[in-house]
C-alpha cells in the first residue's frame, strides 16, 4: 500500500493507505478526509477535489493534463502546485505523498 498524507488548511494530518491503481480523490473520500467532496465522482468535470501537492512532491506527482488545467480555473485559489485530485492516479512511486487541501473549494 501507498502511504498518502492529507493536510488539512488548520494543519490537521490523515495519514491514509492508498492501493496502486485508484486516484489520490477516492483515497480521501473512503478516508473521510474533509474538504475533498469529489461532486463528479473522479469525471474531471468539476474543481471539488482541488489539493495542493506538497512541494517535495510536484515533480514525481507531475503536471496537469489541459482538460485538468481547464477544469482548475474553476477551483480556489489555485496555485502552480494545483492539482485535481481524481487525476493522481496511485503508483509506488508516491509512496509517501503530501498534499494540502485548500480551506474551500471552488
Amino acid at each position: 500500500m501507498t502511504k498518502i498524507t492529507f493536510i488539512e488548511s488548520n494543519g490537521t494530518r490523515y495519514e491514509t493507505e492508498a492501493e496502486t491503481g485508484s486516484t489520490v480523490m477516492e483515497t480521501a473520500i473512503m478516508n473521510g478526509v474533509p474538504g475533498v467532496v469529489a461532486e463528479c465522482g473522479g469525471a474531471c468535470t468539476c474543481a471539488t477535489c482541488h489539493v495542493y501537492v506538497d512541494d517535495a512532491w510536484t515533480e514525481t506527482v507531475g503536471g496537469p493534463s489541459m482538460m485538468e488545467e481547464d477544469m482548475l480555473d474553476f477551483a480556489w485559489e489555485v496555485r502552480p502546485t494545483s492539482r485535481l485530485s481524481c487525476q493522481i492516479k496511485v503508483k509506488d512511486a508516491l509512496d509517501g505523498l503530501v498534499v494540502h487541501v485548500p480551506a474551500r473549494q471552488g
